[in-house]
This record gives C-alpha cells, sequence and structure tokens, in this order.
C-alpha cells in the first residue's frame, strides 16, 4: 500500500475579469485548484494575497487537512458534498481526487484551460473557462480515460460554480404542454435544491437553468445570478449548502445507467455551461444572456435579416390539405402583408390524421398529385418564402418506413413498444437512418424553393434502446445536432425553427443548429403573457416565436381581441396562426395594422435590450431600446381587470435623468381606440396629436410614465424619442 503526500506547494491566483464581474482561482500545482470568488468586479491586480487555508480556522471534528470546494470535486477523499465525477472501473478506481494541475492561458484575464491530473484513477479532466465583455462565463469539461480498462461513467458536472453565502432564492421554470416558462421561487437553504430531466429533450417541465438572487433584488437592481446547460437532452442541475454558508451549484447531463463507457484512451466532453451575473438585476442578467445568443446564433452569412412575418397553416387547416385552399390561404396571407408561408404537417405521404405517415418525407400523390412544387411556386410568385414541416426524429408504426425498417426505432428487448401521439423514436445515431432522413429532406430543399424548415419532436423518449441494447439518450441529442448542421451545410441559407410539442426542446444548445424556437404550442394570448416574460429571462425577442391566433384559442376557449393579441405577439418574431381568408373586415384591417407596426418596428426590437418591469394591479410593461439611445418602444399590457380606482406609473430607471423625451401613443391603423384605452385624460389625448408631450428624463425615471385606465387585456403602446 502506498500513499501521497497531503496537497502543500504554494498558491498562485488565477484571476478572470469582465466588465462588472471577476472570477478568482487559487491553483496549487500539486491539487486540483479551489473556488475563490464569482462575483461583481474586482480592481485590476486585486487578489486573495493569501492561501484559503491560511485564513480559516479548521471546526472541530474535522479531517485534519481542509477540503475546500474545488472546480471538479471529487468522491471518496475528503469531500462529502456533491462530487463533480462520480465513475468506477468494475467496482474500483471508484475514489477521484486530482492530484496535478496545469494552467493553460489562452487569452490572459478572459479565458483559460485547466488540466487536471488523477494518476490513481489515471484520468485527465480538461476544464475551460472563458468569461467575456458581456460577463458571459462559459464553461466546459472533458474527460480521458488513461487507464487501461473501460471506465464507467455515472455523472461529470459540465460545471460547477460557486454562490456566495448572501443569496437566498433560485428561480427556475417548470410547466407542461401548452404552459411553458412556468416560473417556480424556492428559497434556498440547508436543503439541496435540485431539479432533474430525463425525457431525452430539454423539457417542458424541467427546464436546465435558473437565476439565483439576492434579498432586494429587483429587475432594475441587486446582485444575480444565472446559468443555463447548452444541452437538449436529459440534465441536472443541484445547488447545495456548503459549511460556511457558501454554496455549490452544479449543472451536467443526466446519465443513465451504462450509457457512457469510455475505453482506454476516449474522451467524453460535457455540454457548455452559459453563466452570468449581474448587479443590475434581473434585466441586466437577461441582456448578458441575449448578448451571447446573439453572438453564437448561425445566421447566414454572420448576421441577421429583419425577422420575416410568418404564417403557418396547422391550426388553419391541419391535416385538412386541399391545394385549391391552400393556394387561396396564400393569396390571403400575402394581402395582409406576410412574407413566410409554412406548410405544417399534414403533406406527406398518408398523413390525414397523427396516427400514420411520419417517416415518409415525399408529398402525399392524393393532396398534392404534382408534389409540392405547385403551391411552393405559387407562394414564392406572391412575394413570400416557402417553409415546411418536417419531424425527422419520429417514425408512426403506420409508415412504409417502419414497414420497411422496423428494427430503426429505438427499443429495448422485452419490453413493450410505448407510443405517444402514435409515434416512435428513430436511432438516428445509425448512420443508415440519418442518411435515409438527410435523402429525403435534401431532396425536397433541392427541387424547390424551401428557406425554412420547422423541425418538430414532439414526444419524450421512452424505452429509449440502441441496436446493442445500450442507452441511447445521450447520442441522439447529437446526432440531431449533425443531422441538423448537414442540411445547414449543404444549404447554407436555410433557416430552422426548433419545435417540440410546442417549448420542449429551447436551449443554447439546439440554437447552435436553429434559428427560431416555438415558444409554446398555446397561442392564447392570455397564457402567452407570463410564458413569454419568462422566455425573456435567458432568450432574445427575435429568436421567440410569437403568434396571432384565432379567438377563441384552440388550446384553452378564451377569447381576446385583435387589439391584444397584437400587442402580446409584437414583442417577438411576429407570426399568424389562423385561417385569414375567413376574417371579417374589420379584423382583417386591425391584423394588416399589427402586421404593419411590427415590419416597422423589427429591427429596433430585435437589435436592442429588453427591460421587463411591473406597474402593480395586473399592468406588465416591456421596453425595448439601447442604453443611452434616442429610442424606446414602451409596451404595456394589462393582463386582468383593475382593482385600483387609479393606476400607478412604469418607473423607467434606464433612461437618461438629464435628457428630454417626445412621447406619442403607437396604434396601429385600423384598431379602435375603444380596445386601447377608457378613462382618458389630457395627457392621454396629447399623446395622440403629432406634437406629443415632453417629459423630463429623471421624471420618467423617478415618478414614472402614466398609464392609462384601462379594461382588462388591453395594450398601451408608447414611442420614446430623445428630444
Amino acid at each position: 500500500m502506498t500513499y501521497t503526500a497531503l496537497p502543500a506547494s504554494p498558491a498562485e491566483f488565477l484571476v478572470l475579469h469582465g466588465r462588472d464581474s471577476s472570477l478568482v482561482i487559487e491553483h496549487h500545482a500539486d491539487e486540483g485548484p479551489l473556488w475563490r470568488y464569482w462575483g461583481p468586479r474586482l480592481a485590476d491586480g486585486a487578489t486573495p494575497g493569501l492561501a484559503l487555508r491560511d485564513s480559516r480556522p479548521l471546526p472541530s471534528f474535522m479531517l485534519d487537512h481542509d477540503q475546500p470546494l474545488t472546480v471538479m470535486p471529487g468522491f471518496g477523499v475528503g469531500w462529502f458534498g456533491q462530487s463533480a465525477l462520480l465513475a468506477h472501473r468494475g467496482g474500483r478506481d471508484f475514489s477521484l481526487a486530482f492530484q496535478r494541475a496545469e494552467v493553460q492561458w489562452q487569452t490572459p484575464g478572459r479565458a483559460l484551460a485547466l488540466l487536471l491530473h488523477d494518476d490513481t484513477a489515471r484520468l485527465q479532466a480538461r476544464l475551460t473557462l472563458s468569461l467575456d465583455a458581456h460577463d458571459v462565463l462559459r464553461v466546459q469539461t472533458t474527460l480521458t480515460n488513461l487507464g487501461d480498462t473501460a471506465l464507467e461513467l455515472q455523472w461529470l458536472a459540465a460545471a460547477t460554480l460557486p454562490l456566495p453565502a448572501e443569496v437566498s432564492a433560485v428561480r427556475s421554470f417548470a410547466g407542461q404542454h401548452n404552459h411553458e416558462f412556468l416560473l417556480q421561487v424556492d428559497a434556498l437553504s440547508r436543503s439541496t435544491w435540485r431539479r432533474e430531466s430525463r425525457r431525452g429533450r430539454t423539457s417542458h417541465d424541467n427546464w436546465p437553468g435558473a437565476v439565483v438572487t439576492t434579498p432586494g433584488a429587483t429587475e432594475h437592481q441587486g446582485l444575480v445570478f444565472g446559468a443555463h446547460l447548452a444541452w437538449s437532452g436529459n440534465h441536472q442541475q443541484s445547488i447545495e449548502w456548503l459549511h460556511d454558508g457558501s454554496y455549490q451549484w452544479q449543472l451536467g447531463e443526466w446519465l443513465a445507467p451504462g450509457e457512457v463507457l469510455l475505453a482506454p484512451g476516449a474522451a467524453i466532453s460535457t455540454p457548455e455551461v452559459v453563466a452570468s451575473l449581474s448587479t443590475a438585476g434581473l434585466n441586466g442578467l437577461a441582456a448578458n444572456f441575449h448578448a451571447e445568443l446573439r453572438r453564437r446564433l448561425p445566421w447566414a452569412g454572420g448576421r441577421m435579416t429583419p425577422r420575416p412575418v410568418h404564417l403557418n397553416t396547422w391550426e388553419g387547416l391541419y391535416f385538412d390539405h386541399q391545394l385549391p385552399d391552400l393556394m387561396a390561404l396564400a393569396d390571403a396571407a400575402a394581402e395582409v402583408g406576410v412574407e413566410r408561408f409554412v406548410l405544417d404537417d399534414g403533406w406527406f405521404l398518408g398523413r390525414h390524421h397523427d396516427r400514420a405517415g411520419l417517416g415518409d418525407w415525399w408529398a402525399d400523390p392524393g393532396k398534392y398529385p404534382d408534389g409540392l412544387a405547385p403551391l411552393a411556386r405559387h407562394v414564392v410568385a406572391r412575394g413570400m418564402q416557402f417553409g415546411l414541416w418536417f419531424e425527422p426524429e419520429m417514425v408512426n408504426p403506420d409508415s412504409e418506413l417502419h414497414r420497411a425498417h422496423p428494427d430503426w426505432a429505438l427499443q429495448l428487448d422485452g419490453r413493450p413498444m410505448l407510443t405517444a401521439r402514435h409515434q416512435l423514436v428513430l436511432d438516428i445515431s445509425r448512420p443508415e437512418v440519418s442518411q435515409y432522413l438527410f435523402d429525403k429532406m435534401d431532396a425536397l430543399l433541392s427541387a424547390l424553393p424551401i428557406s425554412y424548415i420547422k423541425w418538430d419532436h414532439n414526444r419524450d423518449l421512452a424505452a429509449a434502446g440502441l441496436a446493442d441494447g445500450r442507452p441511447g439518450w445521450h447520442v441522439q441529442v447529437g446526432a440531431a445536432y449533425a443531422l441538423m448542421q448537414r442540411l445547414l451545410d449543404r444549404h447554407p441559407a436555410l433557416e430552422i425553427e426548433s419545435c417540440s410539442g410546442g417549448g420542449g426542446r429551447i436551449d443554447f444548445g439546439v440554437l447552435r443548429h436553429t434559428h427560431r424556437v416555438w415558444t409554446s404550442d398555446c397561442i392564447d394570448a392570455g397564457s402567452r403573457v407570463s410564458i413569454q416574460r419568462h422566455f425573456l429571462q435567458f432568450f432574445p425577442p427575435e429568436v421567440m416565436g410569437a403568434h396571432i391566433g384565432t379567438a377563441p384559442a384552440h388550446s384553452t376557449g378564451r377569447s381576446q381581441a385583435m387589439a391584444y393579441r397584437g400587442a402580446v405577439a409584437l414583442s417577438g418574431h411576429l407570426g399568424v396562426e389562423l385561417d385569414v381568408r375567413h376574417l371579417d373586415a374589420d379584423t382583417r384591417r386591425q391584423l394588416c395594422g399589427w402586421i404593419a407596426l411590427y415590419k416597422q418596428w423589427r429591427d429596433h426590437i430585435h437589435a436592442s435590450r429588453t427591460w421587463l418591469g411591473e406597474a402593480g394591479d395586473h399592468v406588465v410593461w416591456q421596453l425595448h431600446g439601447q442604453p443611452g439611445g434616442d429610442d424606446f418602444l414602451f409596451i404595456s399590457l394589462r393582463t386582468a381587470p383593475s382593482g385600483h380606482r387609479y393606476q400607478r406609473t412604469a418607473r423607467l430607471p434606464m433612461l437618461e435623468a438629464g435628457a428630454r423625451y417626445r412621447l406619442r401613443v403607437v396604434t396601429p391603423d385600423g384598431l379602435p381606440e375603444s380596445q386601447l384605452y377608457c378613462g382618458s385624460a389630457p395627457f392621454f389625448d396629447a399623446l395622440r396629436t403629432p406634437e406629443g408631450v415632453e417629459m423630463d428624463g429623471d421624471w420618467l425615471r423617478q415618478g414614472g410614465l402614466p398609464l392609462p385606465r384601462s379594461l382588462a387585456e388591453t395594450g398601451f403602446i408608447v414611442h420614446l424619442h430623445k428630444c
């Protein structure tokens, strides 16, 4: 039996700086680096000055050697909290602790890699960290098996992050189909906070990220932390109290038993963790995440073009595809100002309902005797882009594909073939399956003027077994990304929308390969207010599919006026999901007005910062603009009847104190003013004039913008221009 000496090398401090944040790591050559700080910006050159162990006495009844939080906590050698790694080789080499560490600076002060060695367990970990000017911290871990036998991996954290003792609550998102981004607020305590998803996708009910707040933090001020695992599969995160009062936050992929078996010399990389902090509250944190996602979105040519007004055929026609009706719908869509016509589910072989056809990706000859070309040409001739719906990862048992290749579906011997929405999941990690899907989709993209794909994924993964009987959750996600990217490489101008029963696959991972997400299958404007506001905590408005739907809404049975439906959809990527042919003249005129207003403001909304706020008494608002900018668009929504005699103002602390602003109400053409607000006053009458109203920026910051007395489910929109 041999023993190694306890760590005794001197401390070196590794410091990364963002604009308003810093992180500090204490590095010792003979152990894993220690976390010392992640918080508000430190002065250049500021470090702790002394090693952590030199500054905190050991308590009673403890190991004789202090075990602080490291960047990758081990297991079995004195760290009793959640470890960053759980693995073994046939029941041995289960004790894990890194004994040597090398530092590789990639960009001094901004990015580095830590190379960690466990010579006993014969493992190497490479941890990369970067902190950019937007205070976004990116962390990823790669583990390599240096042993001569296979290593079974149970858990590998993508990142272990330190949180200070003053954090008090965590804000996360739960939900279900038609009710995504349901805010949950939990107090932090000595009890471990944990969220997991084992559904094989990002999921509706456990989104892989959260925001941690400190006491007194609001939308506009206070210290907050956020982190998100950029991954579209199984995941877990936990926040655990430590005995100095601080916390560790771990995020990573949840692994099924036996899912990752690393052969000798093999390596595995985790998904990326995207994290940030802000001293400017929830809106400051949102701005950091928006900047990061905008940096990584895969726009053709590296630049976003104006987000076209979108018409999706699903709730207008469902499976009832008749070519004359579709052409008439395209005509009506073009007349109201639609710029992209997306043919949703129902166009391919045997697809008359949701029980057949998935996998047979060619036009149904009964509906399209000459294929999709006549419709596609008609749409393009009307000045619109043509888009098409696919669900590539799925197959119906009642399909030509499944009858020819029943073994292509994920399945487990001796277990039932569990269907959902009458469909199974294809094992797209098999090269022949991926090639089949690529060939079918590429043939359509090459033959037709298709510029857009709505890529759906309408079920959880169950009995997700590969051909060799091993678990298939992990490889399925990578194969989906690879298939998307292969299509984008072949068709660089193509745009892809990620949809998964609505909002079941929304994350920074899939948005490496897609350009838009479908926020929810629920288009009820009343439900959409909270869904979209919580979505905007991490994602910018230009990727948020926000449609004007029918009244009553198909998902809830509730009805809202066109004025409210338009106001709610305005701040995302606007679309229409109804049969425009059957609108009465007044509703049609109003829809045209909202589409025209969106076109007027979309470049502003989609390239600016978004601030969210509340004015109390069921009134919420958002503001789009740039700090120090000249133009702002203010949108307020009353979500329920008022319980007050007088409406509170909306304080806008992001405006300039010394500036003056000219305010004018924004009303879409064709919209009756009675649908906006009632109980007018001279101020609101003046807002409707060409001259508008001038107000001091400091008063708008401190006293606030007056809001009208309004009916439930109405909007109020104001343009603020710096004089």
